[in-house]
């Protein structure tokens, strides 16, 4: 976004990216971690799965802040809003249930794969490194989107409510990271 470019505070663009994915990969881990938890009870068939989406985003969130760290930059002040928000909003989801919580994964994961696609699309030529450390995380946020898209149920209750509130969220949480 050309937005982006203006908020730019003494940064590089792609430090400024890369610090607001690294604050939202502490997000998703924390979601997971929170509907880990509270799904042993309300969604144990999914534990697994979310188990192994916690471990994709602990790596992702890792490949972050080792090019954060080469950079000497440092981490965006909404990681720990980012974090609890995170927790919340899966604790919360996990205690409504599985199509909760696949929904939930839909809504963020989607916001998440646009702006990865249009950072990549801002980045290229301008920043190889964050292209390169940016594009080694598309593919498992797909997987995450699509597996947890298979179950979920269209015009399902959680579907309709929660979607719109949580891509709003997710939506917000980003564009507040960029401008902290």
């Amino acid at each position: 976004m050309n937005e982006w470019k203006q908020l730019d505070r003494g940064s590089t663009l792609g430090g400024r990216i890369l610090k607001v994915d690294h604050a939202g990969e502490q997000g998703a881990v924390n979601i997971y971690r929170a509907q880990i938890f509270v799904a042993q009870w309300t969604a144990p068939s999914l534990v697994p799965e979310l188990r192994e989406f916690k471990s994709h985003e602990e790596r992702h969130r890792a490949l972050f802040w080792a090019e954060l760290q080469r950079r000497g930059v440092r981490r965006c002040r909404s990681y720990w809003l980012c974090g609890i928000g995170g927790w919340v909003l899966g604790l919360l989801t996990g205690l409504l249930g599985r199509h909760a919580i696949a929904a939930t994964t839909v809504a963020v994961e989607r916001v998440v794969l646009v702006h990865l696609k249009t950072q990549l699309r801002e980045l290229t030529g301008k920043d190889e490194t964050a292209v390169h450390v940016i594009s080694q995380i598309v593919e498992e946020e797909q997987l995450h989107h699509d597996q947890s898209a298979s179950h979920v149920r269209a015009g399902h209750v959680w579907t309709k409510l929660l979607s719109p509130v949580v891509a709003a969220s997710t939506e917000t949480v980003i564009w507040l990271g960029m401008r902290l």
